[in-house]
């Protein structure tokens, strides 16, 4: 009934110890894995091809949350795949990280009391690859730890030769189809790291700042202005009003003064302007703000600059050389001395950008840099997803992907440090520019010089799928591996990332996406649902946890809170659920094993088999079947939460119990139940090894002698059904769980035996009698038998002596006492519904609560009631 052709029989010595101890087993395990080569992916092989990158972590980086939770994600993904007889390949490398790793570098140099500039720019670099050869890339080891199943001799770093030459090649290409130019335009700049930086390396948060409102001009010829940056007032070249504004029509086209200065600015008129929003004017600055800029080009104003590349002021006498807040309050100062300042508002919380690298302000700045045109790029992006040959799940996120890439402006790549790929342009003596390609000689001579400037990291890693596999050359890996099948990254850095690899994979590659499937999951969040930050004393090492409770427990606890595009909030608590899980899937196989269980031989035909028997195989095959429409879905939340109820609730709950009984009377029954355990547990621990691996390969070559789970096949759906079964034991689980719940509600011990009789004839339960008394504790009814208790239940009816176990007076002298207070609440409560005087005064949340009270009073009377009726007469 299911496809057992790569099982052997298990080897007769094995066995496993008592407790499962994931120290001892997931180190060694793993490497084994690698040393049998089970995460290569061979580019001659015929298989269908099954390809995801890794999203490259930076070099400087360690294993976080986030980390582990997508490459849970991805290697239960890839696993699931080779087992399912792809070439699979998961391809690992790492992020040279431009500003944080020069900024680590920096940070050591100044331990010794040096700086960058000290040594120079080539010393410097080599510098830097001798820290990533000693410190760098430690989350390749954290890798290891979490059992990422990727190919590590494939493994590549976004400075690498052969990466080096694909991002030579691309901006040659890029800059030949005019595609990347050099100009001034605003950007986001690091007073502290002296770079431009990426809008994916800007972090806003709310800070405490102050509104000043200014007055421009005098007489009917002033206007009134906002700003929470009063520095920049220096360098404003323009008041811009909306056209349609009445109130300042008679002042567009005429220039006023601007205070501080002796210059005067004009006032323009500008659709951008919201002339609902403060006084409905706003002042200019094209030289430090990009919406001033636009405004700036539209209505050809002058530029001017007032800060240097360390935010300090360049102009004007009295501020010259301040820092900009030091300018700042100077600023506001003199300008009330004027009595120009019309109001102030201070604390102003507002949002601003801060560098993610070092927290200082980002400072929006006029520079000169260079920037890749994106339109025709961002268009194909675009196009790529309407026309279906990039899907994006969920696709709720397609609104949000067109939302960016319909509305991209042009990337500045060029940041001013020196740890990157160097832009390959040169300048010669008599203003010459030229693009040099990774084949071509750099023009030599006196006056030639490179380009000072690096590459924004993002511009390497867009190649990501494509220049890992050799491209620009045509290799073997390149046509095999190219497209991706699926990228699984989270929906923060789908503008920044996603769009990226989006529009370089169209480009370089003759308009073939760099993958099929966009796979967006959300963020770690700790159990409240709150972000994770070490400034919030909530951020966790996923190695404690690993160390604490086994890598397998955090896995899954992490895929089965992995819903698409949803955050996924995580705890302890849960950890230790899932490592808990792990136990239970150890000890019973363990005690499978030790009863006999096997893969051996065929499966015997259901008309050998016990009702039991047939109705866990027909819920196996609905398992597989469900499991992998999850996967198809990247439902890993769901996938996993089947796998566990299925595995815990009905397999080890109730399979292996009501098997017990078979074992200890042996005979054929037994030796059948022992080849259907042997094949639930095969196919279970094969459906669970994506995303739990290590527990999983120890206990499936155990049980099965097999190789490795590895490479064992993928679970196929048998195919079989018994409905006729599943409705037998659904009617035996529901016996036994209401006479359970009845022996508890007497004050039973769950070991304490009492004799019975079951009345069973002519019902389906009348099979299972031995296991409705073993697992019951119930022994037989003997000749002193008084029927003290009666439950009908599903047609048959179990009766039950009690009089040697419970004292009947005291039990019921117990539940009137309970009676009695239930039904005072009820009273109380519904009096108090009743009052119209009370529900007209009081809180909606306090009259919730009285009516929660209610319902509760009533559900405790009915349940206090049916136990006394159930108890016999005193």
């Amino acid at each position: 009934m299911t496809d057992n052709a790569q099982q052997q029989p298990p080897a007769p010595d094995t066995e496993l110890p008592t407790q499962y101890a994931p120290a001892d087993v997931e180190g060694p395990l793993y490497e084994r894995w690698v040393e049998r080569g089970y995460f290569e992916a061979d580019a001659k092989s015929d298989k269908p091809p099954f390809t995801v990158v890794i999203p490259p972590p930076n070099v400087t980086g360690s294993l976080h949350l986030g980390h582990a939770f997508e490459h849970t994600l991805i290697d239960a993904l890839t696993r699931r795949k080779r087992m399912q007889g792809f070439e699979t390949l998961w391809q690992p490398g790492m992020d040279h990280a431009g500003i944080a790793t020069q900024n680590v570098v920096e940070r050591e140099l100044g331990k010794e009391g040096k700086s960058r500039h000290d040594l120079g720019r080539e010393a410097f670099v080599e510098r830097v690859w001798q820290w990533k050869g000693e410190s760098g890339g430690q989350i390749s080891g954290q890798m290891r730890r979490l059992g990422d199943g990727v190919a590590w001799s494939r493994e590549r770093f976004t400075m690498d030769e052969g990466l080096s030459q694909a991002v030579q090649t691309i901006f040659k290409k890029l800059y030949d189809d005019e595609l990347i130019y050099r100009a001034e335009r605003i950007i986001n700049w690091c007073p502290r790291c002296l770079t431009a930086i990426s809008d994916i390396e800007v972090e806003y948060q709310d800070d405490d700042g102050e509104l000043v409102s200014m007055r421009y001009g005098d007489g009917d010829d002033s206007i009134v202005v906002a700003t929470t940056r009063a520095e920049t007032m220096l360098g404003d070249t323009a008041v811009a009003v909306h056209p349609d504004d009445e109130r300042y029509r008679h002042l567009v086209g005429k220039r006023i003064s601007l205070p501080l200065t002796d210059r005067t600015i004009p006032v323009v008129a500008d659709t951008h302007v919201d002339p609902e929003f403060g006084t409905g004017a706003v002042k200019v600055t094209p030289a430090h703000d990009p919406n001033d800029f636009e405004i700036g080009r539209r209505h050809d104003l002058p530029s001017l600059a007032v800060m240097d590349e360390h935010a300090v002021i360049t102009v004007h006498g009295p501020f010259q050389g301040m820092d900009r807040l030091e300018a700042r309050s100077a600023i506001v100062a003199a300008l009330r001395a004027e009595g120009r300042i019309v109001a102030e508002k201070r604390p102003y919380v507002h949002s601003v950008g801060h560098c993610s690298r070092c927290k200082t302000t980002i400072e929006p700045r006029l520079s000169m840099q260079w920037w890749v045109k994106v339109g025709p790029l961002a268009k194909a992006a675009g196009d790529a997803v309407r026309d279906g040959r990039v899907k994006i799940h969920p696709q709720e996120m397609e609104k949000r992907y067109f939302d960016w890439v319909d509305n991209l402006h042009d990337w500045c790549i060029s940041r001013q440090l020196w740890w990157g790929h160097r832009i390959p342009v040169w300048y010669g003596p008599n203003g010459e520019v030229v693009c040099v390609g990774p084949d071509e000689q750099p023009p030599a001579g006196e006056g030639w010089h490179q380009d000072t400037d690096v590459l924004d990291t993002w511009f390497s890693s867009g190649l990501w799928p494509f220049s890992t596999l050799g491209w620009p050359e045509q290799t073997e890996s390149l046509a095999k591996f190219y497209p991706n099948s699926v990228l699984v990254t989270g929906y923060d850095i789908l503008f920044f990332w996603v769009a990226r690899m989006m529009m370089f994979g169209l480009y370089a590659m003759d308009g073939t996406p760099p993958f099929h499937t966009i796979a967006l999951h959300g963020m770690v969040r700790d159990q409240f649902g709150k972000k994770m930050s070490k400034s919030f004393g909530n951020a966790v090492n996923p190695l404690d946890w690993m160390d604490k409770y086994g890598s397998d427990a955090l896995r899954f606890t992490l895929a089965r809170g992995a819903n698409p595009g949803v955050d996924v909030p995580i705890g302890e608590d849960w950890v230790q659920g899932s490592r808990n899980f792990a136990n239970k899937i150890w000890n019973a196989t363990r005690f499978a094993l030790m009863n006999g269980a096997t893969v051996e031989g065929p499966l015997p035909e259901p008309s050998a088999m016990s009702a039991t028997d047939r109705w866990i195989l027909s819920r196996l095959g609905s398992v597989v079947a469900e499991v992998d429409a999850y996967y198809e879905d990247f439902q890993f939340a769901k996938l996993s939460d089947a796998l566990f109820h299925f595995a815990w609730d009905e397999v080890f709950d109730w399979y292996v119990e009501l098997s017990k009984t078979v074992f200890q009377a042996g005979g054929e029954p037994a030796e059948v139940s022992k080849r259907v355990l042997g094949e639930v547990l095969d196919v279970t621990l094969r459906l669970l090894h994506p995303v739990v691996p290590f527990v999983t390969e120890t206990l499936w070559t155990t049980l099965t002698g097999g190789e490795s789970v590895v490479v064992a096949e993928w679970p196929k759906d048998s195919g079989f059904r018994d409905t006729a079964a599943e409705r037998e034991i659904s009617t035996l689980q529901s016996v036994i769980t209401e006479v359970r719940r009845f022996r508890a509600d007497q004050g039973l011990q769950p070991g304490q035996r009492v004799p019975a009789r079951l009345t069973l004839d002519g019902t389906a339960l009348a099979p299972h009698e031995a296991a409705i008394r073993q697992l019951l504790r119930l022994q037989p009814e003997g000749d002193a038998f008084t029927a003290t208790a009666t439950l009908p239940v599903a047609g048959a009816e179990v009766a039950l002596d009690l009089s040697g176990t419970i004292d009947v007076a005291a039990e019921r002298k117990r539940l009137a006492k309970d009676l009695a207070a239930a039904e005072k609440e009820k009273a109380q409560a519904t009096a108090k519904l009743g009052n119209d005087a009370f529900l007209a005064k009081a809180p909606e949340n306090v009259v919730d609560k009285i009516r929660t009270r209610l319902t509760k009073a009533d559900e405790d009377i009915t349940r206090i009631q049916s136990q006394l009726d159930r108890l016999p007469s005193a």
